[in-house]
């Protein structure tokens, strides 16, 4: 039975996977059927490829997919059956087909000591497997396992150079050109930055941010090898290129799911906007660290935000960032409403608030803070008199009220 066309062989810039295709070729020359060797997630690393080789529809699909085709009823439990029955096999196991068209097949598991890396699957020609088959089957492993070892190795390190990458590229202690030369990028090649921290007011340990890194780092090589993964000092990175919004914050949701932990704080994802190459990704991080400031510190934010879910909480936490560092531009009558309030524990601050949210509207501010309208009233006259605040003037209500915000907040307009 002929070949189908097949695919590239990936994993042949480090060199294994060529080699992987080589035995492959090797133990099929003397068994005489389709060899395909697998990782333990069932894709198909290498496979053979000599002439006249036996194979079946099964291998066919797999050799297309480059990976086991999942089975169905009864045959997944046979199949899930025959997997653990080879990797506790500390030889060469023998195995019927599974549905009337596969042929019988020899596997052998492929371990570094005693740990597992894979196996290898030969189709057998009628049936039978000579002590030459079965000493092929059992060398291979062996030598599968070197290239394998060697090749986890590679993979490491590529990570490892594309993170410190990304790393730099975010600090910005290289340039944009370095950058996408580093990480393989075309120059204007369109990105997606997402940042992913855990949910809470105080910053996450170190521990916590390099777990999650190598979970993110796992689970970004596996569903989008083109993605690159940083650890920061409070969240971390993934760039993704050639993602659009919708994209990214459904690959964002399912990297939550994919590593999220029992017992442990719930991450957040912030997804920014497309940027048209590297040289936005400053102003990509600045925007993903803002959106992960808002959703992180509250707990009833969506798990997975952009900018614009979150655009009035973020630019209010701008401006109360700016108030701290020069309180000269806070309003004076304000602060000392704000002071009145804190000493003499009136609510001066809250009914002004809720009349301001309630926009100029008394009986729904009043019915809001739970007291009489006329109360409400006669608290608004003499914050007017006692701090000079000019609630007439739609710039001082403005101001008055962005302040207020910041100070009191929506849920500190207390009943009073």
């Amino acid at each position: 039975m002929p070949l189908p066309n097949t695919p590239i062989r990936e994993g042949a810039g480090d060199g294994s996977g060529e080699e992987l295709f080589a035995l492959a070729d090797a133990i099929a020359a003397v068994i005489g059927g389709s060899v395909a060797i697998e990782d333990l997630d069932a894709r198909v690393l290498a496979y053979s490829t000599r002439p006249g080789q036996r194979i079946d529809e099964l291998r066919r699909q797999g050799i297309l997919g480059r990976r086991v085709p999942d089975q169905s009823g009864p045959q997944a439990e046979r199949q899930q059956r025959q997997y653990r029955q080879v990797l506790a096999a500390t030889g060469v196991v023998r195995l019927p087909g599974l549905a009337e068209d596969e042929l019988p097949r020899a596997a052998v598991a492929i371990r570094a000591g005693d740990l597992p890396l894979g196996t290898i699957w030969a189709i057998v020609d009628g049936g039978r497997l000579d002590a030459a088959g079965e000493q092929a089957l059992l060398e291979g492993a062996l030598t599968a396992a070197l290239h394998m070892l060697r090749r986890r190795g590679a993979v490491a390190l590529e990570l490892h150079a594309r993170e410190e990458a990304l790393r730099a590229g975010l600090d910005g202690t290289a340039p944009a050109p370095e950058i996408a030369y580093r990480l393989g990028l075309p120059a204007r090649s369109p990105l997606t930055l997402l940042g992913f921290a855990p949910a809470g007011t105080s910053p996450p340990a170190a521990a916590l941010l390099a777990r999650t890194g190598s979970d993110l780092g796992r689970h970004w090589a596996a569903v989008r090898p083109s993605a690159s993964v940083a650890t920061g000092p409070r969240a971390v990175y993934a760039l993704l290129p050639g993602e659009d919004p919708a994209s990214a914050r459904r690959l964002a949701e399912q990297a939550l799911a994919a590593v999220a932990r029992p017992r442990a704080e719930p991450l957040r994802a912030a997804v920014s906007r497309t940027g048209a190459g590297l040289a936005d990704l400053a102003a990509l991080r600045a925007e993903v660290d803002d959106v992960l400031q808002v959703i992180t510190a509250d707990e009833t934010a969506r798990p997975v935000a952009m900018l614009t879910d979150v655009h009035a909480h973020v630019l209010l936490a701008h401006l109360a960032d700016e108030l701290e560092r020069r309180p000269r531009l806070r309003h004076p009558g304000v602060e000392a409403m704000l002071e009145h309030d804190r000493v003499q524990h009136t609510h001066y601050a809250a009914s002004v608030t809720a009349w301001l949210d309630a926009v100029g509207n008394v009986g729904e501010a009043a019915r809001r803070l739970t007291i009489h309208q006329n109360t409400l009233k006669y608290r608004l006259r003499r914050a007017r008199e006692l701090f000079g605040l000019d609630l007439d003037d739609p710039d001082d209500r403005l101001s008055c009220w962005l302040q207020l915000r910041i100070g009191v907040g929506r849920g500190s307009a207390a009943p009073c």
